[in-house]
């Protein structure tokens, strides 16, 4: 198997949906033409060095793979296809992949994922008790400004 990388540019406006589908269909291309996806890496949106399809921003996207010639093709024929890829471009990284280096980086990626996951939900759960004690004191001073600019029937009467 040899080991590619494709980077994509797709169109920036797309929601989280059309985007998800988009790169499922990617995913199973790989695995249906007998490849092993490595990675998929977002690198988020960015200006475009040129307008292309009349849009000045892009938001790219790497992908690692191995494959045969075939899953390449196959991909490069699904982005040509599709409107929401604006660019792409394959590059040939090894020839003949070690299956084992490449299984070791699979592994590798998913540890980190876990532990983003992990950092991400602990910073969740250390927000929360802060933002709940933010809307407490927030509650407060709504209540006492009021008590303080509310005037009595006697005090209106008076003026």
């Amino acid at each position: 198997m040899r080991k590619y990388e494709t980077i994509v540019i797709t169109n920036p406006d797309l929601d989280k949906a059309l985007r998800k589908t988009f790169f499922e269909r990617v995913e199973e291309i790989i695995v249906q033409e007998g490849g092993v996806l490595i990675r998929f890496n977002d690198w988020g949106v960015k200006k475009l060095a040129y307008e292309i399809k009349k849009k000045v921003r892009g938001d790219y996207t790497l992908i690692d793979y191995c494959g045969a010639g075939a899953v390449v093709d196959e991909m490069e024929r699904f982005f040509r296809i599709d409107d929401r890829a604006l660019k792409f471009m394959t590059v040939l990284l090894e020839k003949e992949a070690d299956m084992e280096a490449v299984q070791a980086e699979i592994e590798a990626d998913q540890a980190k994922q876990v532990e983003k996951d992990r950092q991400a939900a602990a910073e969740e759960k250390k927000a929360a008790p802060d933002a709940a004690a933010e809307k407490a004191e927030v509650a407060e001073a709504d209540a006492s400004s009021t008590e303080s600019t509310e005037t009595s029937p006697d005090e209106e009467e008076a003026k």
